[in-house]
This record gives structure tokens, sequence and C-alpha cells, in this order.
């Protein structure tokens, strides 16, 4: 199933997730890499089978496959950090902070993707699993790397409407 004929099966009560979702492809604050990484990574995060499935099926002809993979592994590990790091930051008990992770994160030194972009989708995945701590840390070397707060929202504006689309599914029936 194509992403227009999910969005087309979506309810009248969703009709906004469609329109927002129509307006997140018109827009041009992302370039076609941090867009389309970013819907997959969100499709992945958002844990949609349905929707991952067209989302990616759409992404192999605006990106290449190594880049779909990037967004991929960002998706996976932030599935693994958002939760390790959303409990030091929900734990009152400071000593967790100072002791080392011991999680491989391989990925983020040899997802293939360029290392800005995988910032971004990590960001768009922790902002869907509401983890604070990795929130604030990639939004903070987006920033410092140079990346206007327009864009860093609009890569957010893709979370939430990926992640409504994602929840309205997981409801419905399958077609």
């Amino acid at each position: 199933m194509s992403v227009e004929a999910i969005l087309d099966s979506l309810p009248e009560f969703a009709k906004d997730l469609r329109l927002n979702w129509t307006s997140l492809m018109n827009s041009n604050e992302l370039s076609d890499t941090q867009k389309w990484g970013s819907l997959v990574a969100a499709a992945y995060g958002a844990r949609n089978a349905r929707l991952l499935a067209a989302v990616e099926a759409e992404a192999v002809s605006h990106i290449p496959p190594e880049v779909i993979q990037g967004a991929k592994g960002a998706a996976a590990i932030m599935g693994m950090n958002n939760i390790f790091y959303r409990f030091h930051h929900l734990s009152d008990t400071e000593k967790y902070s100072t002791m080392p992770a011991r999680l491989r994160m391989n990925i983020m030194r040899t997802h293939g993707a360029d290392q800005l972009d995988f910032e971004f989708w990590s960001l768009v995945v922790s902002a869907i699993n509401g983890c604070g701590k990795c929130v604030n840390s990639h939004e903070r070397v987006l920033l410092q790397k140079g990346v206007p707060e327009e864009a860093i929202l609009a890569g957010v504006r893709i979370a939430a409407v990926v992640h409504g689309v994602a929840a309205t599914l997981d409801v419905l029936p399958a077609a």
C-alpha cells in the first residue's frame, strides 16, 4: 500500500493528519535527504509496519539505500538509547550519570550517511520516544553545526505527524 493510499484510508477524524502530511511534503525547510530520512526514521520509530513499508517504498525514489539504512539505524539505536537516557533523566540518582552505559553504539560511527543527517534523524526519533536528554543532546549538536531552528522544528513536525498517522493506523483494522 502506498503512502497516499494509507493517507486516503484514514477516517475523517484524522483529516488533519492528511493535510499536515501534504504540508510536510511541500515544505522546503529540509533537504530531500533530511526529509525522507526523517520520514523513514520516524516511521520506524513510530512502530507501524504498514506505514514503515509504505514510507520506505516511496523513499527509495528520493534517497539512496545507504541513507535509508542510516535512517533506520538512527531509529534502532535511539530505540535503545532513549530508554537508557530517559531513565537517567527521570531518576534522582545522580550516580547513574557517572557510570558507563556499556551499550554498543557502533552504528553511530558506521551508518554510512552524513553525520549531521544521522544526528537529525536521531533527534526526530528521540522526539517520538520522549527522551528529553537525547532531544537536548542532538538538538545542541545540530544548532552548533549551524542547523537553523526552523529546520529542527520541521523535523519534529515530521515526527509528530508520522506518529499521529501510525497511532491512528494502530487502532484501525488492516485494509
